[in-house]
Protein backbone atom coordinates (compact mmCIF):
# COMPACT_ATOMS: atom_id res chain seq x y z
CA UNK A 1 0.00 0.00 0.00
CA UNK A 2 2.80 2.44 0.87
CA UNK A 3 4.42 2.00 -2.54
CA UNK A 4 1.08 2.68 -4.24
CA UNK A 5 0.84 5.93 -2.27
CA UNK A 6 4.32 6.95 -3.47
CA UNK A 7 3.41 6.22 -7.09
CA UNK A 8 0.18 8.21 -6.66
CA UNK A 9 2.15 11.16 -5.26
CA UNK A 10 4.49 11.06 -8.26
CA UNK A 11 1.53 10.88 -10.65
CA UNK A 12 -0.14 13.83 -8.91
CA UNK A 13 3.16 15.71 -9.19
CA UNK A 14 3.11 15.25 -12.96
CA UNK A 15 -0.47 16.54 -13.16
CA UNK A 16 0.20 19.57 -10.96
CA UNK A 17 3.60 20.48 -12.41
CA UNK A 18 2.62 20.09 -16.06
CA UNK A 19 -1.09 19.82 -16.83
CA UNK A 20 -2.56 22.19 -14.25
CA UNK A 21 0.11 24.87 -14.18
CA UNK A 22 -1.32 26.77 -17.15
CA UNK A 23 -0.73 30.54 -17.19
CA UNK A 24 1.16 30.32 -13.89
CA UNK A 25 4.07 28.75 -15.78
CA UNK A 26 4.45 32.03 -17.65
CA UNK A 27 3.48 34.41 -14.86
CA UNK A 28 6.04 32.98 -12.41
CA UNK A 29 8.78 34.37 -14.65
CA UNK A 30 9.96 37.91 -13.93
CA UNK A 31 10.71 38.31 -17.63
CA UNK A 32 7.02 37.92 -18.52
CA UNK A 33 6.06 40.84 -16.26
CA UNK A 34 8.93 42.92 -17.58
CA UNK A 35 8.02 42.22 -21.22
CA UNK A 36 4.28 42.76 -20.81
CA UNK A 37 4.36 45.76 -18.47
CA UNK A 38 7.65 47.54 -19.27
CA UNK A 39 6.34 50.95 -18.21
CA UNK A 40 5.13 49.63 -14.84
CA UNK A 41 8.12 47.60 -13.68
CA UNK A 42 7.98 48.94 -10.14
CA UNK A 43 4.28 48.26 -9.76
CA UNK A 44 4.56 44.61 -10.84
CA UNK A 45 8.12 43.84 -9.73
CA UNK A 46 7.03 41.19 -7.18
CA UNK A 47 3.90 39.84 -8.84
CA UNK A 48 5.78 36.84 -10.21
CA UNK A 49 6.13 35.72 -6.58
CA UNK A 50 2.34 35.42 -6.28
CA UNK A 51 2.28 33.11 -9.29
CA UNK A 52 5.20 31.10 -7.85
CA UNK A 53 3.43 30.78 -4.50
CA UNK A 54 0.08 29.86 -6.05
CA UNK A 55 1.56 27.15 -8.25
CA UNK A 56 3.73 25.84 -5.40
CA UNK A 57 0.76 25.59 -3.05
CA UNK A 58 -1.33 23.81 -5.69
CA UNK A 59 1.53 21.37 -6.26
CA UNK A 60 2.00 20.77 -2.53
CA UNK A 61 -1.71 20.19 -1.99
CA UNK A 62 -1.83 17.73 -4.89
CA UNK A 63 1.12 15.61 -3.77
CA UNK A 64 -0.31 15.57 -0.23
CA UNK A 65 -3.76 14.31 -1.33
CA UNK A 66 -3.00 10.73 -0.26
CA UNK A 67 -2.13 11.96 3.25
CA UNK A 68 -5.24 14.16 3.26
CA UNK A 69 -7.35 11.15 2.30
CA UNK A 70 -5.81 9.11 5.09
CA UNK A 71 -6.72 11.84 7.55
CA UNK A 72 -10.30 12.18 6.26
CA UNK A 73 -11.06 8.46 6.23
CA UNK A 74 -8.96 7.54 9.26
CA UNK A 75 -8.68 8.76 12.79
CA UNK A 76 -7.71 12.40 12.54
CA UNK A 77 -5.54 13.63 15.36
CA UNK A 78 -4.31 17.11 16.14
CA UNK A 79 -0.77 15.87 15.55
CA UNK A 80 -1.68 14.62 12.07
CA UNK A 81 -3.22 17.95 11.12
CA UNK A 82 -0.22 19.86 12.50
CA UNK A 83 2.30 17.70 10.65
CA UNK A 84 0.19 17.87 7.48
CA UNK A 85 0.19 21.68 7.66
CA UNK A 86 3.95 21.80 8.28
CA UNK A 87 4.55 19.52 5.28
CA UNK A 88 2.29 21.66 3.08
CA UNK A 89 4.13 24.84 4.12
CA UNK A 90 7.58 23.26 3.75
CA UNK A 91 6.78 21.72 0.37
CA UNK A 92 5.30 24.99 -0.88
CA UNK A 93 8.39 26.91 0.24
CA UNK A 94 10.86 24.43 -1.25
CA UNK A 95 8.89 24.21 -4.49
CA UNK A 96 8.93 28.01 -4.79
CA UNK A 97 12.70 28.13 -4.30
CA UNK A 98 13.32 25.34 -6.80
CA UNK A 99 11.03 26.82 -9.46
CA UNK A 100 12.52 30.28 -8.95
CA UNK A 101 16.01 28.83 -9.43
CA UNK A 102 14.85 27.40 -12.77
CA UNK A 103 12.47 30.07 -14.07
CA UNK A 104 14.21 33.25 -12.94
CA UNK A 105 17.72 32.66 -11.68
CA UNK A 106 18.46 30.11 -14.44
CA UNK A 107 20.68 28.17 -12.01
CA UNK A 108 19.13 24.76 -12.69
CA UNK A 109 17.62 23.06 -15.72
CA UNK A 110 14.38 21.09 -16.06
CA UNK A 111 16.04 17.77 -15.20
CA UNK A 112 17.48 19.17 -11.97
CA UNK A 113 14.16 20.86 -11.19
CA UNK A 114 12.24 17.61 -11.57
CA UNK A 115 14.82 15.59 -9.64
CA UNK A 116 14.57 18.01 -6.71
CA UNK A 117 10.76 17.77 -6.79
CA UNK A 118 10.97 13.96 -6.77
CA UNK A 119 13.31 14.15 -3.78
CA UNK A 120 10.71 16.37 -2.07
CA UNK A 121 8.04 13.77 -2.73
CA UNK A 122 10.12 10.86 -1.42
CA UNK A 123 11.10 12.79 1.74
CA UNK A 124 7.47 13.78 2.34
CA UNK A 125 6.32 10.19 1.76
CA UNK A 126 8.98 8.79 4.11
CA UNK A 127 8.14 11.28 6.85
CA UNK A 128 4.43 10.50 6.66
CA UNK A 129 5.14 6.76 6.48
CA UNK A 130 7.49 6.79 9.48
CA UNK A 131 5.30 9.03 11.61
CA UNK A 132 1.85 7.61 10.83
CA UNK A 133 2.29 4.57 8.66
CA UNK A 134 0.15 3.74 5.65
Amino acid sequence: MAFLVLITMIFLHAIADYSLQGILATMKQQKWWHDNFPDQRLKYRNDYRVALCTHSFEWSFMIMLPAFTQMIFGDITVAMVAIYMVLIIDNTSFHMVIDDMKANEKKINLIEDQLLHLIQIVVTWLLWLVIFGW
